[in-house]
């Protein structure tokens, strides 16, 4: 039996000029982002930039994923070889769109002997050669738990790491694809924190059918091995061969977890809501929390932030 959706699930309408000027540089590019391949809710929201900077996640080495998560509405199989001018034009797009803050992810590539590694830090490096003063966020896979791969994507530089935990431990399968795991996922948030000069950064769905203690417990665990941020949001189903939703949780019980994570695991800043995504209102969000706690921005770009402040 379906549920209804709760009158608190609403998106805001993709518009505003910076929405189209992302578009359409996309388009000329031939790019993706997950915001587009999965169906992201708050694609206006960020892409518009009408209350910040304007943030887009670029997704690379194409838009087909070598694993099957259930809860993901990103296609599966068929991956082609890797476009070795992808991470020039993702640069140039970034240059020309003028972003304050992009994120990078990509999907799994369990097929290629470095799964990808070289080909996503090579991004990194080729948008901060291009725009020197944007806060780079990667999102990035597993990598099999192999911590080289990891620590190739480390040295490129980016300001913020994140890696997905994506649900509680007991619910690992059936919403994630056997090939995660959550201990795999903690090794690598792990190795982030305690290898990288970055925030290292993780994302809970909610609705799956977690119980309180867990969510947590989760909280606890991502604490203890070092992660800085954490984002929370509503779990939606894709599509009917998609896992179901098992509760829609009121916005007050994100408010709440909020809190727990802020005031009692001082997370540098907890992003909970029912359409928050991973990357939502990702640059803004960083920002305001660092000045807030009066925490460093990367050296290399304070200046820069510093005078669009003063503009």
């Amino acid at each position: 039996m379906s549920r209804r959706k709760p009158t608190w699930l609403r998106s805001r309408p993709r518009s505003g000029e910076q929405f189209v000027d992302i578009k359409e540089s996309l388009r000329d590019r031939d790019l993706h982002t997950v915001c587009e391949e999965a169906s992201c809710p708050n694609m206006g929201e960020c892409w518009s930039g009408e209350d910040g900077p304007g943030t887009a996640t670029f997704m690379l080495m194409g838009d087909r994923c070598s694993r099957g998560c259930n809860f993901c509405d990103v296609e599966t199989g068929g991956m082609e070889p890797l476009d070795e001018s992808e991470p020039e034009r993702v640069a140039a797009a970034v240059a020309e769109i003028d972003l304050d803050y992009v994120v990078l992810t990509s999907v799994d590539r369990d097929d290629l002997p470095d799964q990808g590694a070289s080909h996503f830090a090579e991004t990194v490096r080729a948008v901060r050669r291009r725009h020197p003063e944007v806060l780079i966020e990667v999102l990035i896979p597993d990598f099999q738990g192999d911590h080289d791969l990891v620590r190739q994507i480390i040295d490129a530089g980016p300001d913020v790491i994140g890696h997905n935990v994506e649900t509680v431990e007991r619910l690992q399968f059936p919403v994630r694809d056997r090939r995660a795991g959550y201990e795999q996922s903690l090794s690598v948030l792990d190795q982030v924190a305690r290898e990288a000069d970055a925030y290292a950064k993780t994302s809970m769905m909610l609705g799956l059918g977690e119980y309180d203690h867990e969510v947590y417990q989760t909280l606890s665990d991502l604490r203890e091995v070092g992660v800085d941020i954490v984002t929370l949001g509503q779990y939606l189903q894709p599509s009917r061969s998609h896992l179901a939703v098992a509760d829609y949780v009121h916005p007050h019980t994100f408010e709440t977890w909020r809190r727990v994570a802020e005031e009692e695991f001082d997370f540098v800043y907890c992003a909970s809501g029912p359409m928050v995504r991973s990357s939502y209102r990702a640059g803004e969000l960083f920002v305001e929390a660092l000045l807030r706690e009066g925490k460093s921005i990367p050296e290399a770009r304070r200046d820069a932030h510093r005078a669009e402040s003063d503009a």
